[in-house]
């Protein structure tokens, strides 16, 4: 039984869609170097094995990603109806997303954050349900390849949802969204992962693959509403920079 679940895990795995993704390190180079640090840190921490299954990596084996088409109104019909649905509800209230600075919302963050002591069936953590909040040092970015931008859901000018992502060259991952409690029904978390892809067709054109933390490691719910937004399971082989192709010899020609 044991052997018999760890080969279908195994098979399930194997048979995973594959992408190759370019973080392109090397443009981290003409900008500060807190964004070459954090494009390392996610490549080690992603080809990390797991604890429970050595023979898995942390987000090379079932990463929910998104491939993206070449447009937005592409990617917006990719989606499933009832995630478009649920993005023109948070409109229709009169919601908004837009980017933000962290530090200027703390006190909007913290009640965010404590606005529930379980999400997902889960117990939060202890500086969320106290409202903790560290403000951040991150230096502005001088390019769009490498970028950690936060965004906002706003009603009526009080913001009910944040989140924010890591742009690393082809690859952008939501690391933090949230929405109040008292407000999720009006869509703020749909709002904000469609406002999110298409801040990136607006300003990060390199980006090619969009991603939603794991798959396999979610709960049922969670792993239905990510495949809602076209985050479906992936195997991901992670490169710091594309490879040079070698320069070709002309041919010797017979004088």
């Amino acid at each position: 039984m044991f052997l018999s679940r760890y080969h279908r895990l195994f098979a399930e795995f194997w048979a995973l869609p594959r992408v190759t993704v370019n973080l392109m390190r090397s443009a981290a180079g003409d900008n500060d170097p807190f964004f070459d640090r954090l494009v390392m840190e996610h490549y080690r921490a992603a080809r990390r094995r797991r604890l429970r299954h050595l023979f898995l990596r942390e987000m090379v084996h079932g990463v929910a990603l998104s491939q993206l088409p070449a447009t937005f109104d592409e990617y917006y019909m990719r989606i499933e109806g009832s995630a478009r649905r649920n993005h023109k509800k948070a409109l229709r209230e009169g919601c908004e997303v837009r980017r933000i600075t962290f530090n200027d919302h703390l006190g909007e963050i913290a009640e965010i954050r404590a606005s529930t002591d379980t999400r997902q069936g889960r117990l939060m953590p202890e500086e969320y349900r106290k409202g903790l909040v560290r403000p951040v040092s991150d230096p502005a970015s001088r390019t769009p390849i490498h970028d950690y931008p936060y965004f906002g859901v706003f009603l009526k000018g009080k913001m009910i949802g944040y989140g924010g992502c890591l742009i690393a060259g082809e690859y952008c991952g939501v690391e933090q969204v949230l929405g109040h409690a008292d407000h999720l029904a009006l869509g703020a978390v749909p709002l904000l992962l469609v406002g999110i892809a298409k801040h990136l067709y607006e300003h990060h054109r390199q980006v090619r693959y969009y991603a939603y933390g794991t798959y396999f490691g979610a709960s049922e719910s969670l792993r239905r509403f990510k495949r809602k937004f076209d985050f479906h399971p992936h195997r991901v082989t992670w490169v710091l920079d594309a490879p040079v192709a070698a320069p070709q010899t002309p041919p010797v020609t017979a004088t």
